[in-house]
């Protein structure tokens, strides 16, 4: 594959201010003409209504974001040592959170992002770490027709570290924007056998690589939390869309009498369950036992829907001294930011309907098109209707590992509020 760009891309007069702040994206309606005939996912470059160079990227005709930019620098070619390059600063920058660290032969955690997509300057490219192996996305042309390129530089990279195998999970609908249809498999090495064991903070999981939601594992909630468990103790827990059990492990380890986990997916909640098991002294190192999983009393799972369940809590009169919500996207487009909005009002809304006055609400979005503003107003919205008064007391947002580049807000998709409510 060449890595020389073949064309230009030639915007319209008074488009090129977003490329110059090197925002990495250019949509069709910015573009004037292109000069000569790519082939989507070719390396371009991109010029201003005067041809004087911008920058360089990759080009797909099919994606309403026409080109995706990789280099500011003209003399800079997107070739291996590019590729090379760019993945071994994300892994350094890893490294210097303490994270992926070979020296540290016992480390308190063994998962995390590796690549960030844009914001690690590496567009529609993620790369999880999950103990000895990796699982990789290739969100767009661009990278997926680079893939053999990728693995390899990967396998230079994580081989001398024990890395046993690396497997994709580009199973996700936004390829379908790209023209590509959805795949999953293993790339190199050896397959990941049905659970992975992880740590995280020193807390130990199950993570299911081949089918897991995401890549098998929320990561970017890992400091958030073991931020929950100073507010667990003795405390009633509801743990709301609770997946495989990550905030009600760390609440657990908090001291909470007892946490209700309630997730519609019953393989996330029997997962949660050999999770919660892995940590409880006692039951650890026989999860294998069906008798054994579930057994400890201070846990209970309800398989359902969140928003039909909480209602009939607040039916029931059930109340709680923390409760965390951390539901899944529920915008996807612009188009769908009112319908989510009016979700996030609800379920915020009954979850402080069951929470006890001077509880703890943890609340969540990871819809990258609500905003953080937008979100506050939104909880604010909900407390207002319930005529209760709320602080809150910390902001959160996804982890170190998931960073955001200055010219690419975009990135920060994952907020949350932890608030005192009386």
């Amino acid at each position: 594959m060449n890595p020389e760009p073949c064309c230009d891309v030639i915007l319209k007069r008074g488009r090129a201010k977003p490329v110059l702040r090197r925002h990495p994206w250019i949509f069709s309606g910015a573009i004037q003409r292109i000069e000569g005939a790519p082939v989507d996912g070719d390396i371009i470059d991109v010029r201003d209504a005067g041809r004087n160079w911008l920058a360089r990227g990759y080009i797909n005709q099919q994606s309403q974001i026409t080109v995706r930019l990789l280099t500011w620098e003209e003399d800079q070619s997107v070739n291996q040592a590019f590729w090379d390059h760019r993945l071994g600063q994300a892994i350094t920058g890893r490294r210097a959170l303490g994270l992926g660290v070979p020296q540290k032969p016992a480390a308190a955690t063994t998962a995390y992002r590796v690549a960030h997509a844009e914001s690690d300057y590496l567009p529609g490219l993620i790369v999880d770490r999950y103990d000895a192996w990796l699982v990789v996305q290739f969100l767009t042309l661009g990278v997926d027709r680079r893939r053999d390129l990728i693995v390899e530089t990967l396998v230079r990279h994580f081989a001398p570290e024990g890395i046993r195998g690396i497997y994709e999970r580009s199973d996700v609908d936004v390829r379908e924007k790209e023209g590509l249809a959805q795949r999953a498999g293993p790339l190199w090495g050896e397959q990941p056998p049905e659970t992975v064991e992880i740590q995280e903070n020193g807390k130990r999981f199950l993570v299911d690589l081949q089918t897991g939601h995401k890549t098998g594992f929320y990561l970017d909630q890992r400091e958030n939390r073991a931020s929950v468990s100073p507010y667990c103790q003795e405390a009633e827990v509801l743990d709301a869309f609770a997946f495989t059990g990550g905030f009600a492990v760390n609440a657990a380890a908090g001291g909470a009498a007892h946490v209700t986990l309630v997730d519609s997916s019953a393989a996330s909640l029997q997962l949660a369950r050999r999770n919660i098991a892995l940590n409880s002294p006692g039951l650890a190192g026989r999860i294998r036992d069906p008798a054994l999983v579930g057994r400890d009393r201070r846990f209970s799972y309800v398989e359902g829907d969140v928003f039909e369940v909480l209602r009939r809590f607040r039916a029931d009169g059930r109340r709680f001294d923390v409760v965390i919500l951390d539901p899944p996207k529920f915008a996807h487009t612009r188009r769908q930011v009112e319908a989510a909005s009016r979700a996030y009002k609800d379920i915020n809304l009954l979850a402080l309907q069951i929470l006890r006055s001077g509880g703890l609400l943890l609340t969540f979005s990871c819809s990258g098109r609500v905003s953080s503003d937008l979100f506050q107003k939104i909880v604010f919205g909900a407390v207002a209707d319930t005529d209760r008064s709320a602080q809150i007391i910390k902001r959160l947002s996804q982890g170190a590992d998931h960073p955001v580049a200055l010219t690419f807000p975009e990135g920060a998709y994952l907020k949350g509020l932890t608030c005192r409510v009386w």
